[in-house]
């Protein structure tokens, strides 16, 4: 399996290669309008077929580490190092990610089935597509350049080899680890295929807005996965860390939300070209950020840059990540100096009260978040560099500009969808704002006389304050979606005159562009609910025995029983938890503390029990060595259950914007003629 793995990379490369030359000689053939002895079209077919050749060869590469995986094979250190006997089935899967080498397969293995998608379906369709799948292969020859001969996930151990491997990482001996990082990274490297395609029709000086169709429908896909593996990288750290929260800005954390902050802000501003034709400069930019951000994200982690619980150990591999970087700048850079001609917008904002203008602060909004998480992220880099100490940046100092950004775009969302593009009037503001501001100053009334008072204590407490404002910003922004969906089902009745619900799904089906993204605002609205519950968390800690009884809240909770046991991949110490609440609840926790045997490394299991209301979070943090006492931990975190659930509604919104638009027939673009 090892000369296998090594011989399909080493072909894969190869592959990747002549797909990249192949595709860039056909490319400036037709350019230069040569005829030289191989014709473009050929190429275009050698560089084609090279190219999913090469996703062949590294899927052969990938099975081959699963097999090694699977058959035990502790002769590959890959093995030996992620994997053991006694690993249960779903985690040997997740062995293949759970390294620095097998990581970096997959990331070329994912970006090599996102190039044969687009091989496949835009065969001969147009030279964007050819060119945008030769900007790919180099892409993929870079990690295939790591995987040969920088990381090899297929290095042999001298000497002896074990009887047992030691195991995989604790923390990724969760269900959610099996599903979270793929998930992760197809939104990470799916982020290369808007950036080749919008590299290459900036190389092809494309005029119009048709090429922009299939750019926004890669990027909203790529933006669902990313969405995706951040909020189950978010439950990961709620449910297994043990820590009682579910987001702690960590740098691994912060590079995976950098893209995603760039991404969500094009998939605002291309609108404005699309409609208007303004912006072209800026969202391309926003692309290629995206992109860079997405490999420097990979450099964070592989690198071993910065501390964090997700990163691996400092490697040399930085040296390619950094190099690979500022090659791929300083091609966006000459290419758009080169073609600055096509990135002139036609039109300018007209109005501040109008759509454009909403999407421009959008923007704005989004890029100072993601710059100060940026510079948050490198500080300690940085401050080391220069002084020679690391000096790191906490929790305090994101939430100080993260939580009042937040609350901005949360107005925005609400904003933005109201207004008309190009300039609007006072009667119109009026009508679309006044029962969405009813809403929201009655929720911020109700709230505050209701016991939500900032200075209940004596003391401002901000927390307070800025769930109270997240709170009725909420109920104003979904007064609001819900005014524009009901404007939309009358409008559609009166035409059709159906049915709601026919007439609903008609509406959706016409305008799922429009209300797709309604959707999604909706979604983010119930997710910022869900992180305003975190201003009024309550904890406890407390020794227990059998028989002891603590309150949290409107729970009674009594130890029943503290207790040991032992399976073939660990060791466990657990306490049985009898829990009572109002109206006659009752339920049981048992939160577990883990020492696997292969790796000797413990591991929380964190008990939780969620209503809409509230989760009630226990963990056993183990034994007291001073009183030899076991030791429980118990969180009560309102409204947490909402994040998920506002998850699931953006989901939905993305996949009703998206319409099916991915497996649509692939409509040919017409070539672009050069500017004369």
């Amino acid at each position: 399996m090892a000369a296998l793995g090594s011989f399909a990379l080493l072909v894969a490369l190869a592959l990747a290669a002549a797909a990249l030359v192949a595709g860039i000689a056909a490319q400036w053939l037709q350019a230069t309008r040569q005829a030289p002895r191989i014709s473009p079209t050929r190429l275009e077919a050698i560089a084609r077929s090279s190219g999913m050749l090469s996703f062949a060869a590294t899927s052969l590469a990938a099975l081959a580490l699963l097999e090694a995986v699977f058959a035990n094979n502790f002769s590959i250190a890959y093995v030996a190092e992620h994997s053991n006997r006694t690993l249960a089935i779903p985690y040997k899967f997740a062995a293949l990610w759970a390294g620095q080498e097998g990581s970096l397969l997959l990331w070329a293995w994912l970006l090599g089935a996102y190039s044969f998608l687009l091989r496949w379906r835009f065969a001969g369709r147009a030279r964007l597509y050819a060119l945008a799948s030769a900007l790919l292969a180099g892409v993929e020859f870079f990690f295939l350049l790591l995987l040969n001969f920088v990381a090899t996930p297929f290095s042999l151990l001298t000497g002896q080899i074990p009887d047992d491997g030691n195991g995989l990482n604790p923390l990724l001996q969760y269900p959610e680890m099996v599903i979270h990082p793929p998930l992760l990274y197809l939104g990470y490297v799916g982020f290369a295929v808007p950036f080749a395609l919008a590299l290459a029709a900036l190389m092809l000086r494309l005029n119009g807005t048709e090429w922009l169709k299939p750019l926004r429908t890669w990027t909203l896909v790529a933006w669902l996965f990313l969405t995706c593996g951040i909020f189950l990288g978010m439950h990961w750290a709620y449910a297994v860390l043990g820590w009682g929260g579910y987001w702690g800005w960590d740098p691994v954390e912060n590079a995976s939300l950098m893209p995603w902050l760039t991404g969500t802000a094009y998939l605002h501003s291309v609108m404005m070209e699309q409609k208007r034709g303004m912006m072209k400069g800026w969202n391309l930019w926003l692309i290629f950020s995206t992109f860079l951000l997405t490999i420097l994200g990979t450099l964070l982690t592989r690198g071993g840059l910065v501390s964090s619980v997700h990163a691996f150990a400092h490697s040399s591999i930085a040296t390619w990540f950094i190099t690979f970087l500022l090659i791929v700048i300083a091609v966006c850079l000459f290419t758009a100096i080169l073609h600055s001609r096509q990135l002139k917008g036609s039109e300018q904002v007209e109005s501040l009260v109008s759509r454009e203008a909403s999407f421009l602060f959008n923007n704005l909004i989004l890029l100072t978040a993601c710059m100060v998480i940026l510079w948050g992220t490198l500080f300690p880099v940085l401050s080391e560099s220069f002084t020679g100490s690391k000096i790191t940046v906490g929790p305090a100092f994101y939430n100080g500009v993260a939580v009042p950004i937040g609350l901005f775009l949360l107005f925005l969302t609400g904003v933005g969808p109201l207004l008309p593009w190009r300039s609007t009037n006072f009667r119109a503001i009026r009508r679309k704002f006044l029962l969405p501001v009813i809403m929201l100053w009655s929720t911020l009334l109700l709230l505050f006389f209701g016991g939500l008072n900032p200075w209940r204590s004596g003391e401002f407490d901000r927390g307070i304050f800025y769930a109270l404002i997240a709170l009725a910003l909420g109920s104003g922004v979904m007064t609001a979606m819900g005014g524009e969906f009901a404007a939309g089902l009358k409008a559609e009745r009166q035409q059709q005159g159906t049915s709601w619900i026919t007439s609903f799904l008609s509406m959706l089906v016409k305008h799922h562009r429009r209300y797709g993204g309604y959707t999604v605002h909706l979604g983010v609205v119930v997710v910022m609910t869900g992180l305003a519950g975190a201003a009024f968390n309550l904890t406890q800690e407390i020794e227990v025995k059998q028989g002891t009884s603590f309150q949290l809240g409107p729970y009674k909770i009594t130890c029943t029983e503290f207790t040991q046991d032992s399976t073939p991949n660990y060791d466990t110490e657990f306490a049985m938890l009898d829990v009572s609440g109002s109206g006659n609840t009752s339920f049981q926790l048992s939160p577990e503390r883990r020492v696997y045997l292969a790796s000797q490394q413990p591991q929380t299991m964190v008990a939780i029990h969620s209503t809409p209301l509230w989760d009630l979070y226990a963990v056993c943090e183990g034994t007291d060595p001073d009183t030899n006492q076991p030791v429980i931990k118990v969180f009560l975190n309102p409204l947490v259950s909402w994040i998920w659930i506002g998850l699931g509604i953006m989901v939905a919104g993305t996949l009703l914007a998206l319409g099916g638009g991915i497996f649509k027939p692939a409509t040919p673009l017409h070539d672009p003629k050069e500017a004369a």
